[in-house]
């Protein structure tokens, strides 16, 4: 566990809180050991039992089904539901509404569209039941480096789940200080920000993660670039033969383009020079596409995050139909032939 979680500024230490843990995927169950660490009473349930057992030798305590974990926890409840965005996590959530009482807390820490958190919350409001929207970032890093968190809802249903939120959070750390006002909210320099009333915490991280995809591909772009410096259909003279590694290296250090995106590449290059074993195609998740519908919405030029996300897309196709369509007539005007081919 970090040593960041003593340095957390002027906020006193974390009370222990209990709460129930939904999704026990790789996410999921590295939050649970996180706030376990942390001394917090964790009552975790995944339809796959093998990951409930191996939680509840962490120190977790396990429960047989929703119900199960619903009756374990003590009033007012908080369920942090770790699940991927859609029908499972719909259908999970609609459950627990049924199963909750008023005055208790669900939080989904996954990356549902930040719509359906709005018409969720309205729902469970109904029955006095909290919804809180929490964009989690951190990946597989997160137990060891903590969580950054964006928060959807209620001040007051927000602030009833602090200690929670600062236990994954990743705390000050070493980042330096950028001289916030001395009445700042404080949470954010710990890493985790109330973004605004449910909805804007998935918001928020579909930006993120927006953002994400551009900054990959403009680092991919670039050392495709370097790596092609050495072609045979350049002047030989122009040919460089260059070590990826050491230039990614090189960057992490001093360089403005430093970033832990540089650093996993520089790791992976360290490795696997060559990449050998991937293949190439990248999967997108929802959260690229909804942060360009936004921008389309908003009326907002998103020129990067739309052409990075297309470039997920060529990413997964050998050649398109369009690509074909572009030979053809280029061979129809100009007779002009495919590298390789025989016409």
């Amino acid at each position: 566990m970090p040593d960041s979680k003593a340095d957390s500024g002027a906020l006193p230490r974390v009370a222990r809180m209990q709460i129930g843990i939904i999704g026990l995927g790789r996410m999921g169950g590295n939050i649970t050991r996180r706030l376990l660490a942390d001394d917090h009473d964790c009552v975790v349930y995944d339809t796959n039992p093998v990951t409930v057992d191996a939680l509840t030798t962490d120190g977790a305590t396990g429960a047989e089904s929703l119900r199960d974990l619903v009756r374990q926890l003590v009033p007012p409840r908080f369920v942090w539901v770790m699940l991927p965005a859609g029908a499972v996590t719909e259908d999970v959530v609609t459950a627990l509404g049924a199963a909750l009482s008023p005055g208790d807390t669900i939080i989904d820490g996954g990356n549902s569209f930040y719509r359906d958190d709005i018409r969720r919350a309205k729902t469970l409001k109904a029955g006095g039941v909290n919804y809180l929207d929490v964009g989690t970032s951190g990946g597989i890093w997160g137990l060891e480096r903590g969580y950054c968190l964006m928060v959807g809802g209620d001040p007051e249903a927000v602030a009833a789940l602090d200690s929670i939120l600062r236990s994954l959070a990743p705390g000050l750390g070493e980042i330096p200080r950028t001289g916030r006002p001395d009445d700042a909210d404080p949470r954010p320099e710990l890493g985790y920000v109330h973004a605004g009333p449910v909805g804007a915490g998935h918001f928020v991280k579909m930006i993120h993660n927006g953002i994400e995809y551009g900054l990959m591909q403009a680092y991919a772009e670039g050392f495709d670039i370097l790596r092609g410096k050495g072609s045979p259909i350049l002047p030989q003279d122009e040919q460089f033969d260059l070590n990826l590694a050491d230039i990614a290296e090189s960057w992490r250090r001093g360089s403005v383009v430093s970033s832990w995106l540089l650093d996993l590449a520089a790791q992976a290059l360290a490795k696997n020079p060559d990449l050998e074993g991937f293949s190439g195609s990248v999967s997108d998740s929802g959260e690229g596409r909804w942060a360009v519908e936004a921008a389309i919405e908003e009326a907002v030029p998103a020129n990067l995050l739309a052409t990075a996300l297309f470039a997920r897309f060529r990413s997964r196709e050998r050649h398109t139909f369009g690509e074909k369509l572009l030979s053809a007539m280029r061979f129809g005007f100009g007779g002009h032939v495919e590298p390789g081919s025989k016409k």
